[in-house]
């Protein structure tokens, strides 16, 4: 029987070059040559109908800075809906709401998502009034513009999806998955540089070891929670 992928994602950028060479290493290739997600970057440039190619303009109103132009993007979503029903619409903006461990958790578990780069200062509005399904940002700072988020969430999302990591074990370990930060790793040698790993790591008490892991990821938490 046919493996089918578990998650698709469209990502629709002016900036397809910001985004390939990511999408084709470590875990995210691991992830594709298994079939377990599958991932098109359309170009925004490929929906205009001028000879310049053009996505952006100045925003009405005056002021400084650019806007992606409504009618490349309707285009694109609107073919791409065309092919398949979308659980997400996703545009990437620094007014959205918080991308957080518990947010990739709850996209891992959908079909398809479609991701819009912003760009310069941003999209026309009517694209998020209209089409936009949900609006996310990755920190309150901010960029240039969606490419480097979009590959964020992907790369977040994707490690999520049963099989994609060798060891599920490590994803459940992971920071902020049980709302604690990780705990101190080591690995051989067991001493270096005068830097000795804990005894309790070399003790082969599991029980210890794990109760030694908690109480780090605790007072981790604790600690950057004060700072």
């Amino acid at each position: 029987m046919k493996n089918k992928s578990t998650i698709h994602f469209d990502i629709i950028t002016g900036f397809p070059k910001l985004l390939r060479g990511p999408l084709t290493e470590s875990i995210i290739r691991q992830a594709k040559k298994k079939k377990l997600v599958s991932i098109r970057v359309h170009d925004l440039r490929k929906y205009t109908h001028d000879k310049h190619k053009t996505i952006d303009d100045t925003p009405y109103g005056g002021g400084a800075g650019m806007i992606l132009k409504p009618e490349p993007i309707f285009e694109c979503i609107d073919y791409l809906k065309s092919k398949r029903k979308y659980d997400e619409i996703i545009y990437l903006s620094a007014d959205g709401e918080k991308f957080t461990q518990s947010l990739a958790n709850e996209l891992s578990i959908k079909k398809n998502i479609m991701l819009l780069c912003g760009h310069y200062k941003g999209i026309d509005h009517r694209v998020r009034e209209r089409l936009i399904t949900r609006e996310i940002s990755i920190g309150d700072y901010v960029l240039t513009g969606g490419e480097l988020p979009a590959l964020v969430l992907t790369d977040a999302v994707i490690r999520l999806i049963p099989g994609v990591l060798g060891d599920g074990e490590s994803m459940l370990t992971d920071s902020f998955q049980d709302g604690l930060l990780d705990c101190p790793h080591y690995t051989k040698p067991a001493m270096y540089h005068d830097m000795k790993v804990p005894d309790v790591l070399l003790s082969g008490d599991h029980k210890l070891i794990a109760s030694w892991r908690k109480s780090k990821r605790i007072s981790k938490t604790e600690e950057r929670k004060k700072s």
